[in-house]
């Protein structure tokens, strides 16, 4: 059996223990975040649903302010291009009737 050239590549550093609290600290922040959004992206949707149906919309609650773009990727790219190397407190939507883009 020939050996081939490529090297198998493990993790340089062992994996991070997060404890548990933690875990459940930020999964609270997420949640938080998510209905803060929540209340702006039900204001906005009745007046941008009829023009951008199905189009995605990113939600700072903080100022209201809001991103639109008709793909994913665009929305992320606004996004990046926005708030470079900063930590983003945003929340992504589709302007449909239920206002998800799908769980993975």
């Amino acid at each position: 059996m020939k050996k081939t050239s490529q090297s198998i590549r493990g993790r340089i550093l062992p994996p991070k223990e997060i404890p548990v609290e933690e875990l459940v600290q930020r999964k609270e922040k997420r949640r938080a975040l998510t209905q803060r959004c929540r209340l702006v992206f039900e204001r906005l949707r009745p007046q941008l649903v009829q023009m951008h149906y199905n189009w995605f919309i990113a939600i700072d609650p903080d100022n209201e302010t809001y991103l639109l773009d008709s793909t994913l990727i665009g929305l992320t790219q606004q996004i990046k291009n926005l708030y470079p190397g900063t930590e983003v407190k945003l929340t992504i939507f589709q302007l449909n009737e239920l206002g998800s883009c799908g769980r993975i």
